[in-house]
């Protein structure tokens, strides 16, 4: 039920319920309030016209008159449950069809609604007593216990439909909620295999003509439009990083022969190399362009395999661990095994070496970088701390966009491409990149599915 009551279906489901309820509640109510209105009021009636004809009697004949009166409405009356009683001052009987004056009934006039004893069982009996001349006392009533158990009855009834409209809400609305659930979840699994980088999948339709259906043509036709936009984008963003890389590495290959074939001015040399570090570094950078390219398209899905985590990030620290030495820094690592992932080996190693690349260019001298893999929820966990500068809050979620470089990070060599190709590869897998604050410096955390759970997104065309 708790996963029920969050459904906006059933929510409906159980509002639409309870307002038909208390409408209908509402009508019988009234239809209940009019009719035992107009029944009350006619049982008034007669009592009132049965009290008058006695009095009338009374003033006009005397005792006797009155008397005569009772006898006779006791033999013809139809309802054979009227009440008829004459008493003297005393509240003695003198005719009538009750043996004494009820306890409940005061000696004063009005209308007064008790219960008498009728074959041994009570009843509910309207009755009106009136003072006659000569201090003379008439009581005169109606039983109205059908009454009392035709409105029970009805209230019983309500309650029962109540209940049987409340559970045939609560059916209707989880029918409701999984037709409707359907439709959802085909939206969320395209948007989330959109969200992975996979821009050519497109929401399921039935070819009808009902909102979910021209919901799905508007979203496709915006998955279409922004999958055209792009593609645009990257493939000429990947032309000109392919066509430029060539001129670039035949005009390296030229300087560097100009460096071998004679001697050069004084401080020639020196501006042909690193002319030539200047042309190895935009080399790098196409590569990266390419390589992220390669990485987006999901080529390397078909080259998956079963990955020790484990093994490959020890490896890795240990390839990495010169380069802090260097820096008079500490790189240790910790894993946990087995911890198995499906995916491409020697991606998951370049984006583990992007952090602790990462880490080492950052973490002052002196600082201390550690790399763990661990089993975190189901999911393998490598994490990356130093003890450097970190990223500012608000500039995490920008941290992975291509070519973005933050305050801290103005001043080291770089493009601002290494954590974009980490989060391509977390995508890729089915997996994430987080950061978090490690007081000084960061965390920053590539999350995978094991293996056995990793969800593997379709690739794109």
């Amino acid at each position: 039920m708790t996963r029920l009551l969050p459904s906006t279906s059933l929510r409906l489901a159980l509002a639409f319920a309870g307002l038909f309820i208390v409408s209908s509640l509402a009508l019988v109510g009234f239809l209940w309030w009019v009719t035992t209105g107009y029944l009350d009021r006619e049982i008034d009636a007669v009592i009132v016209a049965d009290t008058r004809a006695v009095g009338d009697r009374m003033r006009d004949f005397g005792l006797s008159g009155a008397i005569a009166t009772i006898n006779e409405r006791i033999t013809r009356a139809a309802d054979e449950r009227a009440i008829y009683l004459l008493t003297d001052p005393g509240l003695s009987p003198i005719a009538g069809n009750v043996d004494a004056w009820p306890g409940e009934v005061p000696s004063t006039a009005g209308w007064y609604d008790v219960r008498l004893l009728y074959h041994d069982v009570p009843h509910l009996t309207r009755v009106l007593s009136v003072d006659l001349p000569g201090h003379f006392h008439l009581l005169v009533g109606r039983d109205v216990q059908d009454r009392v158990a035709i409105r029970e009855l009805i209230l019983r009834s309500l309650a029962w439909a109540g209940a049987i409209g409340l559970g045939l809400a609560l059916i209707g609305g989880v029918l409701v909620r999984r037709s409707i659930l359907r439709r959802v979840e085909a939206i969320d699994r395209t948007t989330r295999a959109i969200v992975r980088g996979d821009l050519s999948q497109r929401v399921p339709s039935r070819d009808s003509s009902d909102e979910f259906d021209r919901l799905t043509r508007t979203i496709n036709d915006m998955l279409a439009q922004i999958q055209i936009l792009v593609d645009g984008v990257r493939n000429t963003s990947n032309a000109i990083a392919h066509d430029l890389r060539t001129p670039l590495a035949e005009l390296r290959s030229r300087l560097e022969g100009v460096l071998r074939r004679e001697p050069l001015a004084e401080g020639v040399a020196g501006e042909l190399t690193d002319a030539v570090a200047d042309i190895d570094r935009l080399i790098g950078i196409f590569n990266a362009l390419l390589r992220l390219a390669e990485v987006d398209s999901g080529v390397q899905r078909a080259a998956f395999s079963e990955v020790d985590i484990a093994a490959l990030v020890t490896q890795v620290a240990e390839f990495y661990e010169p380069l802090a030495e260097d820096k008079d820094q500490t790189l240790e690592a910790d894993t946990v095994a087995p911890l198995v992932v499906r995916g491409d080996r020697f991606l998951i190693a370049q984006a583990v070496g992007n952090l602790i690349d990462n880490a080492i260019k950052y973490t002052p001298s002196g600082g201390r970088i550690h790399v763990s893999a661990i089993r975190k929820d189901g999911r393998c966990a490598i994490a990356v701390a130093d003890s450097g500068p970190g990223i500012a809050a608000d500039q995490r979620e920008r941290a992975t966009e291509r070519f973005y470089r933050g305050d801290t990070s103005r001043g080291t060599p770089g493009v601002g491409l290494g954590l974009s190709l980490v989060s391509a590869v977390a995508r890729l897998h089915g997996g994430t990149l987080d950061f978090a604050d490690n007081q000084p410096g960061l965390i920053a955390t590539l999350i995978l599915p094991e293996s056995g759970s990793v969800a593997v997104v379709p690739s794109g065309p």
